[in-house]
């Protein structure tokens, strides 16, 4: 095998020779990883079939979580949907499961991600315009109403009140008459994303890891279906990091998850099925599709030799996909189309499980109907029209993914160790490493877009003059914020303050000791506490948290 190599490559030494020279500089992935003219089975010299890549479904799950992939069940499609109010959304729902949408994906407004109540002076201007407006149990019944719970998978795109937005839907559930054994979901509840990207968290790191095990404990007893945590590098990427950065950072935050589930008492086996991953999938095709393949052979072996899990489901890096919003531009919208079915692509050939497609229209706005149907309508045609779905991992053995996958995997653990030199994850937040990684990786990237060095078509290159916007856009009535007013007071009329009252204090005093905090939210949400209430309860005792200065 060495001198099968070896004559490999000699001759494709001989072979570059009569390649005609050009600025290698120009020939990088997004992240900066210099790419050869050719790659040959000597780019992955010392590659074992077995160890590497194996086969679907099974370890080290390279090539896929399942032994058949998309032949036996197809992803779970989902459109990222929420604006206006409660009853506004259930709507846009309804419309999108009559047009085979399969899993449901609830975006949440600023006031809501920031566990504040719609009426709070704070939330003032917000309410409903970047997401749909969430403060009570009543909220929470209309947003499902007519949507039978038990047969759909539903995703919250929530961290901070995760806990609190969590139980609103398992009550809400309750009142459908589902048991909560049935429910399956995934809950985003990744606060140490937080801190690193998206920053809409409500306690110290400390308090908000508890809560979060609290959470997994829960679960594992009374909910089993649900993904108590969906680890995300969705947002870390959106703030500009690579994806080697997307990749270590989000894989580092999820062990560290890991860690702090033993260490609360919990059995790994137990917890660790259920945590899942939220990834982006950006332009670079080919390092996307290693970025996620890297994903699954690093999970499953930090699982599997770290942490000394037996279940093989505790190996699984299951993960959903979204595609990159930070890609998708105001100039040209339609352009945006086009970028996302090969986002989409990507997802599809690196194994993921779920995929949200972005619509053209939304760095103007939330989409509307017709652009969010030509969302779904993407992954409808890859799914039904390529092709690409007949045969599992078909880029596998490609010396170029390979060596690509291989170079992923390698910096992410250049970043494991580094990480750990600082402290581990918490720590590194706090000395703000990963913050000025990404902040340095999205100024590379800005200055290559602005020099010329990096095209984006229809914003530095291919423009047209006197470009004006020619489709229609979502408006939110700006009435929706006073209905959600009168709904919440009517709210606070109707309901048993003294009860409210008491299961308050009840939360306080379970926070305040070591009880699991879920219990006491539950019944809080159950006599309509509302959003806003209960997280300033819990404030009381965990605190607030602000950034120290990081530049």
């Amino acid at each position: 095998m060495a001198d099968d190599l070896k004559r490999i490559a000699d001759e494709r030494e001989r072979w570059q020779k009569g390649v005609e020279p050009a600025d290698a500089g120009r020939f990088q992935t997004l992240s900066g990883v210099p790419l050869d003219v050719l790659y040959t089975p000597a780019d992955i010299a010392g590659f074992d079939y077995l160890k590497d890549l194996g086969f679907p479904g099974q370890y080290p799950f390279t090539r896929g979580v399942r032994n058949n992939m998309y032949r036996g069940r197809q992803w779970t499609m989902r459109e990222f949907s929420g604006f206006g109010t409660a009853k506004d959304t259930n709507g846009r729902y309804k419309f999108l499961l009559a047009h085979g949408e399969v899993g449901l994906s609830v975006a949440f407004d600023f006031p809501t991600l920031y566990g504040r109540d719609s009426d709070e002076h704070i939330s003032q201007g917000e309410v409903g315009k970047c997401g749909v407006a969430i403060a009570s149990l009543a909220d929470m019944e209309t947003l499902f109403d007519g949507i039978p719970m038990a047969d759909v998978s539903t995703s919250m795109t929530i961290n901070g009140p995760a806990a609190v937005v969590w139980a609103f839907y398992l009550a809400a559930a309750e009142k459908q008459g589902v048991p909560s054994e049935k429910l399956r979901g995934t809950i985003q509840n990744d606060i140490l994303k937080e801190y690193i990207a998206q920053k809409s968290w409500l306690f110290p790191p400390e308090p908000s890891m508890r809560v979060i095990t609290d959470i997994m404990a829960y679960a594992a007893k009374h909910v089993p279906k649900w993904n108590t945590i969906s680890i995300s590098g969705y947002h870390i990427r959106e703030a500009g990091s690579t994806a080697a950065q997307e990749l270590a950072f989000t894989l580092k935050d999820g062990l560290t998850y890991v860690e702090a589930g033993i260490k609360a008492g919990l059995d790994v086996d137990v917890f660790a099925p259920r945590l899942s991953y939220f990834f982006n999938s950006h332009l670079d095709f080919f390092e996307e599709i290693a970025k996620f393949r890297a994903a699954r052979r690093i999970w499953a072996r930090e699982m599997k030799e770290t942490f000394k899990a037996k279940k093989p489901e505790s190996w699984l890096l299951r993960f959903h996909t979204q595609t990159a919003g930070c890609s998708l531009t105001a100039q040209q919208p339609e352009n945006n189309i086009v970028r996302t079915a090969f986002q989409a692509l990507a997802a599809v050939l690196g194994g993921t499980q779920s995929l949200h497609t972005n619509s053209m229209d939304e760095t103007w706005a939330l989409p509307t109907e017709k652009a969010v149907l030509i969302a779904l309508r993407t992954q409808q045609l890859i799914a039904e029209e390529t092709g690409v779905t007949n045969t599992i991992d078909p880029l596998g053995g490609s010396y170029f993914v390979e060596a690509l996958t291989n170079e992923m995997e390698k910096q992410a653990y250049e970043y494991f160790r580094k990480i750990d030199a600082l402290g581990g994850m918490v720590r590194a937040i706090e000395h703000g490493f990963p913050q000025r990684e990404i902040a340095d990786a999205a100024y590379r990237y800005q200055k290559q877009v602005e020099d010329g060095r990096r095209t984006v078509v229809g914003v530095n290159k291919y423009t047209l003059e006197g470009e004006k916007l020619e489709i229609s856009l979502l408006r939110i009535d700006p009435n929706v914020e006073h209905e959600q007013h009168q709904r919440l007071a009517e709210l606070r009329k109707k309901r048993d303050n003294s009860m409210v009252k008491k299961c308050l204090a009840d939360l306080k005093a379970a926070c305040a000791g070591k009880d699991n905090v879920m219990y006491p939210i539950m019944a809080a949400v159950r006599v309509y506490a509302t959003l806003g209430e209960i997280c300033a309860t819990m404030k009381e005792v965990f605190g607030s948290y602000e950034e120290p200065p990081m530049f």
